[in-house]
């Protein structure tokens, strides 16, 4: 089979005639018919029925067509890649749970674009996600986020896919809230002093091969009765500041993020949890350069506000 047979017969499935094929690839018209009549004795279909209205797709013709259009695009990046420079292009791609310090770390290595073309992708998630993102969808680095209970089962299911895993920080959470929330002013705050406040919480938390409603028994305070599902971190920040009765839990927050919404963060008291913040990639993967500066972007915002 030839790669030129299958770019006539597209052209001529296109523009249903030989004749419009042949103006369009600039060379004769019997040389397409030969072509595809070669293309259709070495696959053993036929791929055209020929009529005086002109060269119509069979059901099997169809098929090839759809395929042939598939290797053709392929074949197309692969010259883009070597012949226009594409492969010099700065690539990096990266899905991290919502967190402050780690947008922070990436806002600090974009800097670093130099005036080479480029392509970074900075996706937020839940774990679920992330882990997915990096095995499916062509991110080279996730960060998964997950309470120390359930080191456990992250770790078996990063080893049963193929994932390697380095710890990038282990840390408590603190609360944000208003810097107007009656509780801002207080010198400690605990647990139950938040009972009759909103909790804002991100509305998909995930953990393998737990139930939903198990993850939320340990995620959530059992006490509260009011909450806010959110997905953005965003829309968490304008919340917190225009609702001065809600609060959230999260990593360190930067002060001029804080600043910019008007919130204050507080540690709570009697908090006992500990959080894991987990670098993964596949198996057989080598970072590149741009991988190592941003992971030294990561370290060093992690040690600033962690």
């Amino acid at each position: 089979m030839n790669i030129l047979h299958l770019k006539y017969a597209v052209e001529v499935a296109r523009l249903g005639s030989l004749n419009k094929a042949a103006e369009t690839l600039l060379t004769a018209q019997p040389n397409i018919s030969r072509s595809i009549k070669e293309l259709e004795s070495d696959l053993g279909i036929t791929i055209f029925s020929r009529s005086a209205k002109g060269m119509v797709l069979t059901p099997e013709g169809e098929e090839l067509i759809e395929y042939a259009q598939g290797i053709l695009k392929q074949i197309e990046q692969v010259e883009k890649i070597y012949k226009d420079g594409y492969s010099k292009k700065q690539k990096f791609s990266i899905s991290v749970p919502r967190a402050c310090y780690i947008s922070e770390a990436f806002t600090e290595f974009s800097k670093d674009i130099t005036y080479k073309p480029a392509e970074f992708y900075y996706n937020e998630t839940n774990s679920g996600q992330v882990i997915n993102n990096v095995l499916n969808n062509d991110y080279a680095l996730g960060i998964i986020r997950y309470l120390e209970k359930y080191d456990k089962f992250f770790k078996e299911t990063l080893e049963e896919k193929g994932l390697c895993y380095e710890m990038i920080s282990e840390f408590s959470k603190v609360l944000i809230m208003s810097k107007d929330n009656p509780l801002a002013s207080r010198e400690s705050v605990c647990v139950d002093d938040l009972i009759p406040f909103i909790e804002i919480v991100y509305a998909d938390p995930y953990v393998p091969s737990l139930p939903v409603s198990k993850i939320i028994k340990d995620e959530f305070l059992e006490d509260i009765d009011k909450r806010i599902y959110v997905f953005e971190r965003a829309g968490r920040f304008e919340l917190l500041a225009e609702n001065t009765k809600t609060f959230t839990w999260g990593s360190a927050v930067p002060q001029k993020t804080l600043d910019r919404y008007g919130l204050v963060q507080k540690k709570c008291v009697d908090d006992k949890k500990v959080y894991k913040d987990v670098l993964i990639y596949k198996n057989g993967y080598n970072l590149t350069k741009l991988d190592k500066q941003f992971i030294t972007a990561l370290i060093t915002s992690r040690r600033k506000y962690l």
